[in-house]
């Protein structure tokens, strides 16, 4: 029967951005617990956010503090909520856009026993999402299917339109096959299923174009230990050598949509249809019996509706021959398995197997959701790992293409499940971070709308107005005239004429008032419509200008946080670095602080042994001296021990020492010699002069001493003597040379073993020619202090050497000191050094 009303025909709409993208929509549905009295570890704060808490006696691994952990989603459905409910909220929307043209994925995912089987499948009486999508489906596009066989699906995931002779002979073929046929809508239900899908409320689709033709198309099948397996295969039965069924492969259509190669597709005409079809496959799938759950899952399962439609031709009668129309769209109802732990399911041998797959392929799936949430969120383009699971290679077209995709996360709240339930609701809370394009509408294929309604008013059954309009005219009297002298015939048959004239002319009359009255309401209702269009498209682009200014706001906010989300996982990036380098530093400190205390206890401890030493060496010495007979060692009272043997030897050399200054043994290095060699001599011991001197007495002789003011007294026992009456200066001038007769230099500079070695530079004062003084430099005495152990020690701390002091040789101080220039180096091979003083001039540094 035609629809009541009919529709008015959609306008083109624009093809939806391909960039513009939705996020993954996330659900949680919360299981019952099966005992009233069992430990919960999960409640439903509100519609969208659950909380989760470890259970009882459970240690924290961090810092063992009881932490509570909130994971937020699109919605949340607590243990009182009906199928009908969650049918509604997640599946409705994807079978809308399944009859609109567009793809769609919903899988349910969780551990073992939470429930993915029983949201999916349903239980008697109470059908679940499957069941519940097939009614909406057939609901919807019921008066509208195709006859069978006029959809043909090829083995490229494409679809072909057959013609109506086509058809009939491919329906004629397949009922002389010996094979059992497709169940029918006469044949008796199954009671395991009856059931499930008695769906009270009847789903239908809002918007459906009733000017195309629909073709379903179900197919079953099952993802085990990472092979692809068909549920629906039918295959031959043999009983003394059974084949077991064979795995198929997935291969890529010409759209870059994943499909599988072989998978039997059955075409189906009603909701029992289908759901037998499905029960069909599901008594293959593989279960088993656990410790956590009687009948787990072994496998994930697949279940994909494809709805195919094409629009009627020009007439409204037949298909649109013309494979560009045709629009073949998606739906994928995903059972996961659930992921389980071997120590708690206590799985040997096959179970075993099949767990570590299972766990391998969710996995595999949470990775790539992590990659594509990176390359998404901080623009990388890392390869997502779609082929390390046939699971994940399957669905690939849903992330990298367009499509909706809809997860619901099953959780089961008891206290045994916290670990799980921990993972689960992290990679699902994550999982809503994900983008998938949004799918373009279909175009339209240029023919006028209702096609359809204007075939069906030209039925023959509908032609029946006219005749009972004919009907309602009064009858005509008869016409047949028996006798020449009739007279009545003629006058009623002219009065019935008359009388349909009259009427027809009433009748036109009314008629053309009707016509008039309805073009009147016409051309008001044209121009109510024309105000009210203009009105609506004034509103529209107002809203469309609004809408188009908080889009580009929004996206403009969107990038911001982006942005400032990565330039915030930098700083922390940055400063968790900055912490591990203070922590590092910190730890260097300490150590180093340590090792300082370390050194300073080693040294307070080797300075109590030197002590200590010390102090045993003195009572040690003083002993022995005791012994010796030698007292007064700590008064200041000496003993002079002179040997009755000259040692060394007297060794003559080219010098004068009968003006030596030192009144004891000296070492004197001669000005003429490049090596200094010793002269121990008593005072009184003359030595006769090797050159000749000018005639003066000793006593009359008048010294210079110069004497620099750095100089350090050295508190030996041995100190230099100088003659009364010494002139002593800092620093040599001509006045004072010319007042004396003899000049003495006091050099002080440090030993090759670190003492201070004190010299005594003389030399004799000469008038010039020109009325000035110049001095020779005679010779050199020399006292150093040694160690009688040999070791090096200092008698007295020397003074820091001045800033810019060179260390060329000692004759370098004295020039610097006697503030005069030295014609030739003092000291050289080539005999004493000449110099004369007239006017003093200052050098340059």
């Amino acid at each position: 029967s035609p629809p009541s009303r009919a529709r008015t025909p959609r306008r083109p709409r624009k093809g939806t951005n391909p960039t513009m993208k939705d996020p993954v929509g996330v659900y949680c549905r919360v299981r019952p617990l099966c005992r009233g009295d069992q430990e919960s570890c999960l409640e439903v704060v509100n519609h969208t956010t659950v909380q989760l808490h470890p259970p009882d006696g459970h240690r924290v691994v961090r810092n063992g503090e009881y932490r509570e952990t909130q994971y937020s989603f699109k919605e949340v459905f607590g243990t009182l909520v009906a199928q009908k409910e969650l049918f509604d909220v997640v599946a409705k929307p994807l079978v809308e856009d399944l009859i609109r043209g567009r793809n769609g994925l919903l899988f349910t995912y969780g551990v073992t026993g939470s429930g993915k089987t029983h949201t999916m499948t349903g239980s008697p009486g109470d059908g679940g999402l499957l069941p519940r999508c097939l009614a909406m489906i057939f609901n919807s596009i019921g008066p509208f299917q195709a006859k069978r066989f006029v959809f043909k699906l090829d083995e490229k995931n494409g679809v072909e339109v057959q013609s109506e002779v086509e058809a009939l002979l491919e329906r004629q073929r397949r009922e002389a096959l010996p094979i059992p046929k497709t169940p029918a809508g006469k044949r008796q239900l199954d009671p395991e299923f009856a059931d499930m899908i008695d769906v009270q409320d009847q789903p239908r689709a809002e918007e459906v174009d009733e000017d195309n033709v629909y073709g379903v198309f179900v197919s079953y099948i099952e993802i085990y230990n990472n092979y692809i397996y068909d549920l629906l295969e039918e295959a031959p039965f043999d009983s003394i050598k059974p084949k077991p069924p064979q795995s198929k492969i997935l291969r890529e259509d010409q759209n870059h949509n994943m499909y599988v190669t072989g998978c039997t597709e059955v075409e189906v005409k009603s909701t029992e249809e289908a759901f037998e079809v499905f029960w069909k496959g599901q008594k293959k799938r593989r279960i088993a019996n656990t410790q956590l759950n009687r009948e787990s899952s072994r496998s994930h399962s697949v279940f994909i509706i494809k709805l195919a439609q094409a629009p009627l031709d020009a007439d409204g009668d037949n298909v649109l021959q013309e494979k560009e129309q045709i629009t073949l769209s998606q739906l994928s109802l995903v059972d996961l398995a659930g992921s389980e732990r071997t120590n708690r399911t206590k799985a040997e041998g096959n179970r075993l197997r099949e767990a570590g797959n299972i766990n391998q392929s969710l996995m595999t799936l949470r990775t790539c959701i992590e990659v594509l949430r990176e390359n998404q969120l901080y623009g990388t383009n890392k390869m997502v790992p779609y082929r390390d699971s046939k699971l994940t290679h399957l669905f690939k077209n849903y992330f990298d293409g367009e499509g909706k995709v809809r997860m619901i996360v099953c959780v089961n709240p008891k206290a045994e499940d916290y670990e799980e339930s921990l993972q689960v609701l992290r990679f699902a809370e994550m999982t809503q971070e994900v983008e998938v394009a949004r799918p373009m509408d279909r175009p339209l294929c240029g023919l006028t709308p209702g096609r359809r309604l204007r075939h069906q008013a030209f039925r023959p059954e509908e032609q029946s107005a006219a005749e009972q309009f004919f009907q309602s005219l009064p009858p005509l009297p008869s016409c047949e005239l028996l006798d020449i002298n009739d007279d009545q015939t003629l006058p009623k048959l002219i009065e019935a004429l008359e009388q349909r004239h009259k009427m027809r002319q009433m009748l036109a009359e009314e008629f053309a008032k009707n016509v008039l009255a309805f073009k009147t309401m016409l051309q008001e209702f044209d121009s109510s419509v024309a105000s009210k269009e203009n009105y609506i498209q004034g509103k529209l682009a107002e809203k469309e200008k609004t809408i188009t200014g908080q889009r580009t706001e929004l996206e403009r906010l969107e990038k911001k946080i982006k942005t400032l989300e990565y330039k915030i996982e930098i700083l922390e990036k940055t400063a968790t670095i900055y912490e591990e380098d203070k922590r590092n530093l910190q730890q260097e400190l300490e150590s180093k602080s340590q090792k300082l205390q370390r050194q300073a206890s080693d040294k307070r401890r080797l300075e109590a042994r030197l002590q200590g030493m010390v102090a045993e060496t003195s009572l040690k010495w003083e002993k022995e001296c005791v012994s010796a007979g030698i007292s007064g060692w700590g008064n200041g009272r000496w003993v002079d021990h002179r040997p009755p043997f000259p040692f060394p030897v007297p060794i003559p050399i080219p010098c004068s020492h009968s003006h030596s200054l030192f009144p004891f043994p000296v070492s004197i290095p001669c000005s003429h010699s490049l090596f200094p060699f010793p002269f121990f001599r008593p005072q009184s011991t003359p030595v006769a002069p090797l050159r000749p001197r000018r005639s003066r007495s000793a006593g009359g002789e008048r010294w210079v001493d110069h004497r620099p003011a750095s100089h350090v007294p050295t508190g030996t026992v041995l100190q230099p003597r100088v003659p009364r009456g010494a002139l002593t200066v800092g620093a040599p001038s001509e006045r004072a040379l010319a007042r004396c007769d003899r000049y003495l230099l006091t050099h002080q500079e440090l030993a090759s073993d670190g003492e201070i070695q004190t010299k005594l530079i003389k030399g004799d004062v000469f008038k010039t020619r020109g009325g000035g003084q110049a001095v020779q430099f005679t010779d050199i005495e020399t006292l150093r202090q040694e160690s009688p152990t040999g070791r090096k020690r200092r008698s007295s701390p020397p003074d820091p050497a001045p800033a810019g002091d060179g260390a060329d040789s000692e004759w370098t101080d004295v020039e610097t000191r006697c503030s005069v220039a030295v014609e030739m180096r003092a000291g050289s091979a080539l005999g004493p050094g000449f110099q004369h003083h007239a006017q003093p001039k200052r050098r340059k540094p």
